[in-house]
């Protein structure tokens, strides 16, 4: 489905994916349209800002965005380097329209693709960055390892992978984008309670006990990715945050 102002939705799913199930980012569907909320509550947008940051983007490079839902890492990227070609994937339909709108309010242009993390739609070595954030905690072992091979035949050779997701050291964090509980707007309680879910989700989850410690990190060293490391944690609301890093090695 093509859009306007070079915002456009398209559906890489094949035949047998249609019906392929998937977690939405909110945990279910029915929250979708408080996740903007959720997500400006819960401070997720300073760990955007973080991981762009790291990222270290040029004018013009090529960047994917792996699990994107309603766009706001893609909008983090542009914000910072409008000259970025931005492309968006995730499996869920309602969220790419979501993203599609916020994009063409902005008017940037966004490539949003309705597909799964262990196919990214680029070329083989024509991206310059992949990022993800709090994503890849809802993809299953096979999908994870199938992302991060996807990430290594993507990237051109330097290109490096920035992901944000729960896990990591159990001490000495960084605090990236913490505030206090107690203090905001009687509104911003309300949406805190119903944040629970989210925490509880993230600090329980077996693929977030899969990203304690070195678990990202030996991840995507073991699909041949090089330099592979943690480069920043924080102590966030949600749980521990990891921010990992690798690159395609030159040769």
């Amino acid at each position: 489905m093509a859009a306007s102002s070079g915002v456009r939705i398209v559906d890489q799913r094949t035949e047998e994916e249609r019906d392929r199930p998937f977690l939405p980012g909110a945990g279910k569907t029915w929250l979708l349209p408080f996740y903007d909320a959720f997500t400006r509550v819960g401070g997720v947008r300073a760990l955007h800002e973080r991981a762009v940051e790291l990222a270290g983007i040029e004018p013009g490079q090529a960047v994917a965005d792996v699990g994107c839902g309603t766009g706001n890492l893609s909008f983090a990227v542009l914000a910072a380097q409008p000259d970025a070609r931005v492309t968006g994937l995730d499996p869920d339909g309602d969220a790419l329209r979501r993203a599609a709108r916020k994009a063409r309010r902005r008017g940037v242009a966004l490539t949003l693709v309705q597909g799964y993390a262990d196919r990214i739609p680029a070329q083989d070595a024509s991206l310059d960055h992949v990022v993800s954030s709090l994503a890849l905690h809802h993809v299953d072992d096979d999908g994870r390892s199938a992302f991060a091979r996807e990430a290594l035949r993507a990237l051109r050779p330097g290109g490096k992978v920035t992901i944000v997701d729960f896990g990591g050291p159990a001490s000495n964090a960084e605090d990236v984008g913490h505030s206090a509980h107690g203090q905001g707007p009687r509104w911003a309680h309300a949406f805190r309670h119903l944040l629970r879910p989210m925490r509880s989700r993230a600090a329980h989850g077996p693929a977030e006990a899969r990203s304690h410690g070195d678990g990202i990190v030996a991840l995507l060293a073991a699909a041949g990715l090089g330099n592979s490391q943690e480069v920043a944690h924080a102590d966030h609301r949600f749980g521990r945050v990891t921010f990992v890093q690798a690159t395609r090695p030159l040769s």
